[in-house]
């Protein structure tokens, strides 16, 4: 038995869904798997499922339909009109400068006397400032137009109104509940504004601002719209879904020297480039520029026109986005530490540690921080807030992430009086206080965790789509799959439950062999799977497991060739595993044991021996004790249930029930590990052949002195004393033999007897079948152990019925 790492969520198919998608495969001509996750995403009708699969520019909504969208488009075009000077605001992350970019696109193409400003993050920090706003007063600026900023920015766009200057934002943050005085407001999430789809990036609404002015979408421009939609996390729905997939188009064709140099550097083949390949390739790089020194460093990239240029700029990317990993690295290990430390304090003071991580140190790089806070989720599942602190000020800027059912814009919204500022959306966020604050800020964060979620809710789950079995896992599938491409945020790649299958190899690959690679079978078809991350899962796999995968189907290219392979985001052995050595040489001995042992740092485990002398030997192995309790199976039976996972038999049980006993009393067990020799004393039940053969032999020499028989008759036989004395006690119960004076004599024959008529023969079948197990196969032995675990379960909730 090996546990998942999360808790699996799988929704029953039922006869109407099963009914809408053979309706659809039927409709649209689609592979039945398809039709199946199109109706679990809830596109069960054919013309929704149409357009989520070919929906192209003639889907985009209407631009006009957001609120302040035309006050927006007059004013713009009034500032072309009269040649007025124009600035854009931007952001410095990758959404930020996408839109920056598009923007930068538009202004071009109108004819505007423009120029753009992004905010040092350091320096100025996220949205608009008052110094920054005085200097384009002072250069004559009287139009400036947001882009991915400004929904919060009351008092700055107030000051602006003083300067001469208008405002005209485009954001899609979520809006405060008192809105800027801005000339116009364009954001789908603005509470009385009517747009039927809420979920654009900043470039989403840069992008319609671009289709409103120019009067048709720009569809020329989707690679940026698809660049910052993706690195923003936004969801691959309705309008997003649209524009990120005509945006790879985009990419997959582009010309624009920006994009093919930051594809060089990142190794990234356009012609084949996937929305993954811009989450983890493309926007990382851009991001570096704003984290480490300057956005203007990536919107001149993205917008340059010289291939020398864009290459150089490239470059320098790269080795920002290389340095910001090593950066991140010493964050994330300082970070560690620190949560340790304090959930160690709360430990020694009686108290639960915090249920949200809070974390400030000073020098902390604020550019990075919300890359820490992700990688502490990952290992803690907690909200983490990751602040870099000022130490001469006592200033703290952060970033936030959380996890699903903790909305942080609700809980920083709650915490208003102690921040500064903050802004975000429910998975993340950003905000800034003083280090005074942050007890209080822990606090109340803390208190609202435990309000808001249930003790599920601590536990990170696995949505899964759909089940499925070896037959669906094929190239041919997959390449069906990709017709639900791109995938992303609200449109992931489909998720899928593998069972059915058996383990047939593992191996740890990879540096320091972090991770794992499985040969898997089933249906008569075999199947490659990766695990990254999952190395240390290698020993604790057995072999002829039956295991179950949830990962994701995808296409292993390698000269030339391509196969499918499953990519395992979470595994399972729902039964108790046998991890059977009993081949090794010297698997008896106590160095072999306390090797297994300290390798694998099983916790919750209990060393089984046949005898008292077997413990001092586990207890003095190498000069080492094993650091496991150590008994014997009569230990085991006077202490009754005791709490074991991982159970290591070292030395051959004096019985299968022995054995079977003991594995009933162990509660949890999830593995059992055999270290012992079968082929040492090793039972041997006399074939009907043998018993023949002594038979004819004492027909023919009988009498015979019954003092030293069974030597003599074994020598003959080449046999054993044991065995002999055994099939002569049988022939003494079926009266076939006598014993008469000291001599072993015939009896007469009275009639046919079956050797089975013998209760010391059937006494004798019955132990040695039973006994039989200990010496089977791996696959017959898993069998018998998993048997008698689940008879043991079976006989203790009968009692607790019965109570």
């Amino acid at each position: 038995m090996l546990q998942s790492k999360t808790r699996w969520r799988l929704a029953p198919f039922d006869l109407e869904e099963e009914a809408r998608a053979t309706g659809l495969a039927r409709s649209l001509a689609l592979p039945p798997l398809v039709a199946r996750l199109l109706v679990r995403r809830g596109y069960d009708r054919v013309e929704s499922a149409k357009r989520f699969l070919n929906g192209g520019v003639e889907c985009l909504h209407d631009p006009f339909l957001l609120k302040g969208m035309r006050e927006a488009v007059e004013r713009i075009q009034a500032a072309v009109r009269q040649d007025e000077r124009v600035r854009i605001y931007g952001d410095y992350d990758c959404d930020g400068v996408s839109s920056t970019t598009l923007m930068t696109y538009l202004f071009t193409r109108l004819g505007l006397n423009f120029d753009y400003y992004i905010p040092h993050r350091t320096l100025e920090g996220y949205g608009l400032n008052k110094a920054a706003l005085r200097a384009a007063a002072d250069i004559g600026v009287t139009l400036i137009v947001t882009v991915d900023t400004g929904i919060s920015a009351v008092e700055e766009i107030a000051y602006a109104k003083e300067l001469g200057i208008d405002i005209v934002v485009t954001d899609h943050h979520e809006p405060p509940y008192v809105l800027p005085n801005a000339y116009a407001i364009i954001n789908p999430k603005q509470e009385d504004c009517g747009y039927p789809f809420k979920g654009l990036a900043g470039v989403g609404v840069a992008f319609k601002l671009a289709q409103a002015l120019l009067g048709e979408p720009p569809a020329e421009w989707t690679d940026v719209v698809a660049l910052g939609t993706i690195a923003d996390l936004m969801p691959l729905i309705d309008e997003n879904r649209i524009l990120v997939k005509l945006g790879l188009e985009q990419l997959r064709l582009t010309d624009k020297p920006g994009f093919r140099a930051l594809a060089e550097v990142g190794g990234i083949d356009l012609a084949t480039i996937q929305s993954t390949n811009v989450a983890f390739g493309m926007a990382p790089r851009i991001n570096a520029a704003g984290r480490l020194e300057h956005a203007k460093l990536s919107v001149g990239l993205l917008t340059a026109t010289d291939h020398d240029a864009a290459a150089a700029d490239a470059f320098q990317l790269d080795l920002l986005n290389k340095q910001r990993q090593q950066i991140v690295d010493v964050i994330v290990s300082e970070a560690q530490e620190m949560w340790e430390a304090k959930c160690k304090a709360a430990e020694e003071a009686g108290k639960p540690a915090p249920s949200v991580i809070v974390l400030a140190g000073e020098g902390w790089n604020v550019g990075v921080v919300g890359i820490v806070a992700s990688k502490l989720i990952e290992r803690y599942y907690k909200p983490t807030i990751i602040l870099g602190m000022d130490g001469e000020t006592g200033k703290c800027k952060g970033s936030a992430r959380s996890i699903e059912g903790y909305d942080l814009h609700a809980a920083l919204t709650e915490c208003d009086e102690l921040l500064d500022h903050y802004g975000g959306h429910q998975a993340a966020a950003g905000m800034t206080l003083y280090k005074e604050h942050l007890p209080a800020f822990e606090e109340r964060l803390g208190m609202l965790a435990d309000s808001w979620l249930t003790e599920e809710d601590w536990i990170p789950k696995t949505s899964i789509d759909l089940s499925c079995k070896m037959e669906d896992a094929t190239l041919r599938v997959r390449e069906q799959l990709a017709l639900l491409e791109p995938f992303g945020i609200g449109n992931e790649a489909p998720k899928l439950l593998l069972t059915g299958i058996t383990l047939t190899d593992r191996k740890s690959m990879g540096k320091e062999s972090k991770h794992l690679k499985l040969a898997i079978s089933g249906q008569g078809k075999m199947l490659d799977a990766v695990c990254f991350g999952s190395g240390h899962l290698t020993e604790r796999l057995a072999h002829g497991a039956a295991i179950e995968l949830v990962g994701e189907l995808s296409v292993n290219e390698w000269n030339g060739q391509r196969k499918a392979q499953f990519m395992v985001s979470d595994l399972r052995v729902p039964h108790i595993q046998l991890f059977d050595r009993r081949a090794d040489s010297d698997c008896e001995s106590a160095g072999a044991l306390l090797k297994l042992i300290q390798a694998g740092r099983y916790a919750e485990a209990a060393v089984l021996v046949p005898g008292s002398a077997w413990i001092d030997a586990a207890e003095s192995a190498d000069g080492r004790p094993v650091g496991l309790p150590v008994m014997t199976y009569d230990d085991l039976a006077r202490q009754g249930r005791v709490r074991c996972a991982h159970l290591f038999v070292w030395g051959k049980p004096g019985s299968a029930d022995k054995l079977s006993r003991a594995i009933a009393s162990c509660e949890g067990l999830e593995a059992v590990h055999l270290l012992y020799d079968e082929r040492k004393a090793k039972s041997i039940f006399p074939t009907r052949e043998q018993f023949g053969q002594l038979y004819q032999l004492l027909r023919r020499e009988c009498p015979l002195p019954e003092e030293g028989i069974s030597k003599q008759l074994a020598l003959k036989l080449n046999g054993t004393d044991d065995v002999i004395t055994f099939m002569l006690k049988v022939f003494t119960e079926l009266e076939f033999i006598h014993t008469d004076q000291g001599y072993i004599r015939l009896s007469p024959v009275t009639g046919k007897k079956e050797l089975s008529h013998s209760a010391a023969y059937r006494d004798a079948q019955r132990k040695f079948e039973a006994n039989e197990v200990l010496s089977a196969p791996a696959k017959v032995l898993a069998d018998w152990i998993v048997s008698q675990a689940q008879h043991s379960l079976l006989h203790l909730n009968e009692g607790v019925v019965g109570s």
